[in-house]
């Protein structure tokens, strides 16, 4: 426990120095869409319980991904007082109980998801996610935003550190989400959905599932989402 401390505090110094000079560069376009004296980030590790979400190529639940990298995201975060509210924080569904059937269940679950989201007072919504996709070679992490004003410019510094921190060979860019996403869109706030890797690739199959690799993804995402906001 000791060790993956001292590696958590190390990992989250070093980005930050390297944040710092970043931000120095005059070449660096900085984009400040949110406000953080009053934002409440919504931490949305997404799936949960029944609904296990996609599997990786050894077995891995994506639930269980999102969960560990949403509760590492967290301790980065806090260090810097950001008021932040986490949808779950263990294994389980947000569903009504009422709600017998995995359909049912999984409706309840996003319905709950959006008022939660809804009933916060200036609220930026960060969903956590893992990609997957038959053809094995498809890789990168990638941002998806909601339609809401604030929410692209912010998928697009959280691409850009992504990129930074985990991937510079990364090309993938920031996309509106599709229509078919329920969550994302039915929210009133800037949004964000981040697929974090895709877990029917290999190599990005044993990172994902990596506790070192979870704490860098939540280091870069903080690294974003800090850069965002503005005081």
């Amino acid at each position: 426990m000791q060790k993956l401390c001292f590696a958590f505090l190390v990992i989250s110094i070093s980005f930050l120095i390297i944040f710092s000079l970043k931000c120095n560069d005059p070449s660096v376009e900085t984009v400040y869409p949110l406000s953080s004296s009053s934002a409440v980030l919504v931490i949305d590790a997404g799936h949960g319980g029944e609904d296990g979400g996609a599997s990786s190529v050894t077995g891995a639940l994506e639930s269980h991904i999102n969960l560990a990298v949403a509760r590492r995201l967290e301790l980065v975060l806090g260090l810097f007082g950001v008021h932040m509210l986490p949808l779950r924080e263990s294994d389980i569904s947000l569903h009504d109980p009422q709600a017998k059937t995995l359909r049912q269940k999984k409706v309840s679950d996003l319905n709950n998801r959006v008022k939660t989201v809804q009933s916060q007072e200036n609220p930026v919504l960060l969903s956590i996610h893992q990609n997957s996709y038959p053809d094995s070679r498809y890789s990168g992490a990638q941002v998806f935003y909601a339609p809401t004003q604030g929410s692209r410019e912010l998928a697009q510094i959280i691409q850009e550190s992504l990129r930074l921190t985990l991937d510079p060979t990364n090309t993938r860019q920031e996309k509106q989400i599709p229509d078919t996403i329920f969550l994302m869109n039915h929210i009133s706030c800037p949004g964000v959905l981040v697929e974090c890797g895709f877990l029917t690739n290999p190599r990005e199959d044993r990172l994902l599932c990596d506790h070192i690799y979870q704490t860098k993804l939540a280091v870069a995402l903080a690294g974003g989402y800090l850069r965002s906001v503005r005081t």
